[in-house]
């Protein structure tokens, strides 16, 4: 019997892994360290959870102020920066409320005030956490229009969605990129710096779930936050345009 490779368990996020990038990350780091990476893909939400229950041995996700709170319960080691990239606003390109511009909380008062069609994740992930902010700002928390739907869902079936209904959806650029179905969706709003969307990495704790693999579970944090895996992140794009921008404190 040969030796049983080692391996360890990262709770992501749907975008992480729908947007392609684990297929490019994980083959090298298998190289890099001889460790097979088993990813849980789920919304942000449920992937915290997972390492509070001390079922993942690494966290690799997007909503910062959640991390920060479980760092500060004890359940993570600490929380490092990874990457970036930006959500955006898709809809008909038609775009029959007219929100096309830069200004996403003025986008969301047009489709609110309009009842517009508009797909929301509502499944607890950081993409749903950073809308749900958007509608705050926007003072529209409970007041987004007869139009809005609440899917459940991870980012793919909510394109999904507002490609087959004429929607406006909000979307990270990395599954869009990589998304196949897009009917008649564009981009409509980007570039508002409120839409900038920050990645973390953290090591569960082992001294709250001393089964996790805390030795092999650095090792990824370190390689994904070092210039091996902080260029490997960099070089990970989809007909030309790169996706998501390292930016882990050196």
């Amino acid at each position: 019997m040969g030796v049983l490779a080692q391996s360890i368990v990262v709770a992501s996020t749907t975008s992480t892994e729908q947007s392609g990038l684990f297929s490019v990350l994980l083959p090298a780091f298998k190289k890099a360290s001889g460790i097979d990476v088993k990813v849980v893909a789920l919304g942000t939400g449920q992937a915290i959870d997972m390492g509070r229950r001390g079922d993942a041995d690494v966290l690799f996700v997007h909503d910062k102020p959640a991390e920060e709170k479980v760092v500060a319960e004890g359940f993570a080691v600490k929380r490092l920066e990874v990457m970036t990239n930006d959500f955006v606003v898709v809809g008909p390109a038609a775009d029959p409320v007219k929100v096309k511009g830069r200004d996403v909380v003025d986008a969301l008062k047009k489709i609110a005030g309009a009842h517009a069609g508009f797909i929301s994740r509502g499944d607890k992930s950081g993409t749903h956490a950073a809308e749900l902010r958007f509608w705050q700002i926007a003072d529209l928390a409970g007041k987004q229009g007869s139009g809005y739907k609440s899917c459940g869902c991870g980012m793919g079936p909510a394109l999904n969605m507002a490609s087959s209904t004429g929607a406006y959806v909000l979307t990270d650029r990395g599954t869009w990129l990589n998304f196949k179905n897009r009917g008649e969706l564009k981009v409509l709003v980007e570039g508002d710096l409120r839409l900038f969307n920050q990645y973390g990495v953290m090591l569960v704790n082992p001294a709250k779930h001393p089964h996790v693999k805390a030795v092999d579970g650095q090792k990824f944090v370190d390689w994904v936050t070092g210039s091996t895996g902080q260029a490997t992140i960099a070089s990970y794009k989809i007909g030309g345009e790169q996706l998501f921008f390292p930016n882990a404190v050196k």
